[in-house]
């Protein structure tokens, strides 16, 4: 079930650059995040009526709560913004697979800021994305 929900998840992140470069075209980075970002917000509110889920926000430890809100604001204000910003002015290629170096960032911060192993395979993983960020910084010189 991992893999699959992993599979949608990255199916859905392929997807939205394409349209998020279309709607950038006469949009300020800014208001167009905060239109995506109200409309996400609006479904997942509509969503948590949907199945009563107020309890369990109103059960979320105050810790918890702070380790969400700063993830919210990494991932879904700065990160967001910075990937908006750089969709709207770069080329779509080069930026989606640039962002799409986080898993190495992860990987490393996880096992020093949380003590995860690092197995054999995710250096393999954190290599091949060095290598492809090497292929793309190399232009073309004819």
């Amino acid at each position: 079930m991992v893999f699959v929900l992993a599979l949608v998840g990255t199916l859905c992140w392929g997807l939205a650059p394409i349209f998020g470069k279309l709607g950038l075209q006469n949009v300020n980075p800014v208001t167009a995040l905060a239109l995506r970002t109200l409309i996400a917000s609006l479904v997942v509110i509509l969503w948590l009526v949907e199945v009563r889920g107020f309890n369990q926000v109103a059960a979320i430890s105050p810790r918890s709560m702070l380790f969400i809100a700063i993830e919210a604001v990494l991932a879904t204000l700065v990160g967001d913004l910075a990937y908006f910003a750089a969709l709207k002015l770069g080329n779509i290629n080069d930026v989606t697979v640039i962002m799409s170096t986080s898993p190495m960032v992860t990987v490393v911060l996880g096992h020093f800021a949380l003590g995860e192993p690092i197995q054999h395979y995710q250096v393999a993983g954190v290599l091949a994305i060095v290598a492809g960020l090497v292929l793309i910084g190399i232009q073309p010189r004819f």
